[in-house]
């Protein structure tokens, strides 16, 4: 049923199964797995799968693998699947008995199966050939150094042009300099005079401020001083209060006893009759 053909290239080998009893549909679903793998990885992925169509496409694989192997003389381990697809094959037209003496038919779909493996191990990349030495730099530094010279050129003639107007705008602000010096000479004048006289303002509020700060260490002294004075008079002040009242009293006591002399008598009598008592 697995048919083994070589391809014109030597870096492929293809296998087919012809007139497998399955629908393509159900082979495609398997086929569509292993395409783009490689061939070993492809074989363990086949084992697993749990569709009945796995079997079949599993011996075709390796019959591809098997013809690069002996008959290309190809590393297995260089394969992968390349190419893989179901073609349609006859169909088996079948009858099975149904109710009331009728027949309904069945169809029975087979497959052709084609799978071909290419060698990777020619198409690796060439090793990378030594890189070539830098081209010398002296056209590019020309060039640049032409630009530079067409630059200054370029330069030089929008200079040229551009100098007439130039030497007229420099007139013109030579002329116009001139006289806003003569008529800013009064003002710089008046204002080196009014400069002066802040200045000698400034001088004397400076003056003044001096002599303030010198006396007044002085006025601090005498008003610490003032106090000890008004504390002394405000010490005397009942003291003198107190001695015409004192004097008054005397004069007031002088009186009684010039009034009043047969009284003292009197107790001096009482006394000395008690004390002879």
């Amino acid at each position: 049923m697995a048919q083994g053909t070589a391809v014109a290239d030597d870096r492929r080998a293809r296998a087919t199964a012809r007139y497998v009893r399955m629908t393509p549909m159900k082979v495609r679903r398997v086929v569509d797995l292993i395409r783009g793998m490689e061939a070993r990885e492809a074989l363990s992925v086949l084992q697993f799968v749990p569709q009945a169509a796995s079997e079949p496409v599993a011996k075709v694989l390796a019959s591809a693998v098997a013809n690069a192997e002996h008959n290309h003389q190809l590393d297995p381990e260089s394969l992968i699947v390349s190419v893989a697809y179901v073609d349609e094959g006859p169909t088996l037209k079948r009858f099975r008995p149904r109710a009331q003496g009728r027949a309904f038919r069945i169809n029975k779909r087979t497959s052709h199966i084609t799978i071909e493996v290419e060698s990777v191990a020619a198409a690796r990349p060439e090793p990378a050939r030594p890189a070539r030495k830098a081209a010398p730099a002296t056209p590019a530094k020309a060039t640049k150094a032409t630009k530079a010279s067409k630059a200054t050129a370029t330069k030089a003639t929008k200079a040229s042009k551009a100098a007439p107007e130039t030497a007229v705008v420099e007139d013109a602000t030579t002329d116009a300099e001139t006289a806003a010096a003569e008529t800013a000479a009064p003002e710089k004048a008046t204002k080196a005079t009014a400069t002066k006289a802040t200045k000698a303002t400034r001088a004397s509020k400076a003056a003044k401020a001096t002599k303030a700060a010198a006396e007044a260490p002085a006025e601090d002294d005498t008003a610490t001083a003032e106090p000890t004075e008004a504390a002394e008079t405000a010490e005397a002040a009942p003291a003198k209060k107190a001695a015409p009242r004192a004097r008054k009293a005397t004069k007031a006591t002088a009186s009684d006893e010039a009034s009043n002399p047969t009284d003292q008598t009197d107790q001096t009598d009482e006394t000395t009759e008690e004390g002879t008592r």
